[in-house]
């Protein structure tokens, strides 16, 4: 049976096609994307364990919050993130010196259980459909909707992810569309539906309106 193929946010020819059917497709973000120009990212390959070992992290709290904290469980080991293995061998009173809450460094450690006894297998999911994929990880401690979606978008670069349960998100489109209170889930909806099938690159300019 072949493997289903995916577009990706990396892949440049792509990024052109959605940048011109956004700018067709919608007048208020075709100003937004003229206003910050090419936000084209220039990712490396991102582990999927240390990509969702970093959302965790980043998870209801400030953005340079999360980024102090991550820089110090990572001195815990070196400047990198542990592996699976490594994690669960640290003495859970080493971890929260790091600055991790007990909440999260629950998350962690499930997952990282997950992947020594080979419940979870990460890497296969490049192969699965978004819906298919958020369904696996919606089974692990700590991974909701939201978590799953950044993983789609920033781990698997998938194209069209709109995170319509973002706060960025949500401000970003009140601000931009002279919403009097910040938008109702079915406005975002209606709102997001002319950006298809190119959400996540819409998602990307108005997270960058609101900085």
């Amino acid at each position: 049976m072949p493997v289903e193929r995916f577009e990706s946010v990396t892949d440049k020819k792509v990024w052109r096609k959605a940048i011109s059917h956004l700018k067709k497709s919608d007048r208020i973000l075709a100003k937004i994307i003229a206003a910050h120009g090419d936000l084209s990212p220039d990712w490396g390959a991102t582990d999927p364990y240390e990509a969702i070992v970093e959302s965790f992290i980043y998870q209801q709290i400030a953005g340079s919050a999360a980024e102090a904290i991550l820089k110090k469980f990572k001195k815990l080991y070196k400047g990198r993130l542990p592996t699976p293995r490594q994690f669960l061998k640290t003495p859970e009173k080493r971890v929260r010196g790091a600055g991790i809450s007990p909440q999260k460094y629950s998350y962690i450690k499930d997952l990282c259980l997950r992947l020594v006894n080979k419940e979870l297998d990460l890497r296969s999911l490049g192969k699965l459909p978004d819906e298919e994929v958020i369904a696996i990880l919606d089974d692990v401690r700590g991974i909701g909707r939201w978590t799953a979606e950044m993983f789609l978008m920033f781990s698997l670069r998938r194209v069209d992810v709109f995170p319509i349960d973002d706060l960025g998100i949500q401000n970003a489109v009140m601000k931009a569309y002279g919403l009097r209170r910040r938008p109702s889930r079915e406005t975002m909806k209606r709102v997001s539906e002319k950006w298809a099938p190119y959400r996540s690159i819409a998602s990307l300019y108005l997270w960058r309106s609101q900085d």
